[in-house]
């Protein structure tokens, strides 16, 4: 069984033990053995804090004000003593950015994109350096930082409190998450159970518990659906229609993309299809006829891509010198008239196509593009229509 706090510890709330001070314990207790620090974390931290410019504290003093001391029990009822938490060696004196530990015993998948989403909400601050934030995780899937027992999510956690920390954690171990609650409030660390509530709401709702095994945690059995071989073959078949090959095949796709070059068609098509739905992206380009199989097909299916002309040359000058095309090259790839004239282009074929709606992509992210396009597909499918202002989203 998985090692927890122990809540009816008497020492739990008790006044810190100064380094050099010893507790007595009686001979019948077996022995409390030191928790170690990870090296590798702790060099991880140093590394991170020069390269981020921090300050790093010199080595060797110790200051038993700051000290903390609080026991866990491993499995076989042993006590374990973490290392006491002080401003003396590997602490980290943080100059400039705070840091988020994202912490879990599965993929680590919610924990970071649940901080990535609410970070989003700050983005007018993140800009300025006062407001810098760093982030790391620590999953179960990293070899040097297996979330796999109390033990190393209390190195964690000390190091996160050394770091002046906010720790996200998704555990879906309950006693593992009740040790890190416990843990943070001891210590003074700001935490949040991303994993918990959800999870105990959801379980009071159907009248069943919860398994307690992360994903991909032995024991747990992935059968392979008929919503994988969906999803691998949508995702097949957005690879073989990339930029207009194929054209015969549009009819066979569930989504189809059209914009000019670099409005972001491809990796758009590529995020579609991981949720199962097959996208044909067809190019714009003046001078080069579009498929007549692009008319042919249900005009619903088909969604225009549009950016900011200033935007979009922006882009095409960094691709182009990426590709290390010479000035005369790249000259009428990316300079403004083309530019301009390309997207006017685009957009008489789009006004031709009324039925098409049109997506304005300058300043979102694919995911906020992907969202547009599939509550227009389901919007279209269910024959529900949300009102909207113009035919440009």
């Amino acid at each position: 069984m998985i090692a927890c706090l122990s809540s009816n510890l008497p020492n739990l709330h008790s006044t810190p033990t100064a380094p050099g001070q010893t507790t007595s314990e009686p001979d019948s207790k077996p022995q409390a053995r030191k928790l170690k620090s990870s090296p590798q974390l702790n060099r991880w931290s140093r590394a991170r804090a020069v390269r981020s410019g921090r300050k790093l504290d010199r080595l060797g003093h110790r200051s038993p004000q700051s000290s903390v001391n609080f026991k866990v029990r491993d499995r076989d009822g042993v006590d374990l003593e973490p290392e006491r938490i002080s401003d003396g060696e590997d602490n980290v004196e943080a100059m400039e950015g705070k840091s988020i530990y994202m912490v879990s015993d599965g993929t680590g998948w919610t924990a970071e994109h649940a901080v990535n989403a609410a970070l989003g909400q700050f983005e007018h601050c993140l800009v300025d350096r006062n407001c810098a934030v760093n982030t790391h995780l620590f999953s179960g899937l990293q070899q040097f930082c297996q979330i796999d027992d109390v033990e190393q999510l209390m190195v964690i956690i000390k190091q996160a409190a050394k770091d002046g920390a906010m720790l996200v954690y998704t555990l879906a171990d309950p006693s593992m998450a009740e040790s890190a609650k416990k843990a943070c409030e001891l210590w003074g660390i700001p935490s949040t159970d991303v994993l918990g509530p959800i999870t105990e709401a959801i379980a009071s709702h159907l009248g069943v518990s919860p398994s307690g095994l992360p994903r991909g945690a032995p024991g747990r059995n992935f059968p392979l659906s008929e919503e994988y071989f969906r999803r691998i073959e949508a995702i097949e078949f957005t690879i073989k229609q990339d930029d207009g090959a194929l054209p015969q095949n549009l009819q066979k796709a569930d989504i189809i993309l059209s914009g000019v070059s670099r409005t972001g068609k491809t990796p758009l098509s590529i995020y579609l299809a991981q949720k199962g739905y097959k996208v044909a992206n067809v190019p714009i380009v003046m001078g080069v006829e579009l498929p007549k199989s692009l008319f042919q097909v249900d005009p619903e299916k088909v969604f225009g891509l549009t950016i900011n002309p200033l935007v979009l040359q922006s882009i095409r000058k960094a691709r182009a010198r990426s590709l290390g095309f010479r000035d005369e090259i790249r000259s009428n790839y990316s300079e403004m008239d083309y530019v301009r004239e390309e997207l006017e282009f685009a957009g008489r074929i789009f006004a031709q196509n009324p039925v098409w709606p049109v997506i304005e992509v300058t300043g979102k992210a694919i995911e906020e593009t992907a969202a547009v396009v599939l509550r227009l597909y389901h919007d279209r499918k269910h024959k529900c229509s949300m009102p909207r202002i113009s035919k440009r989203y």
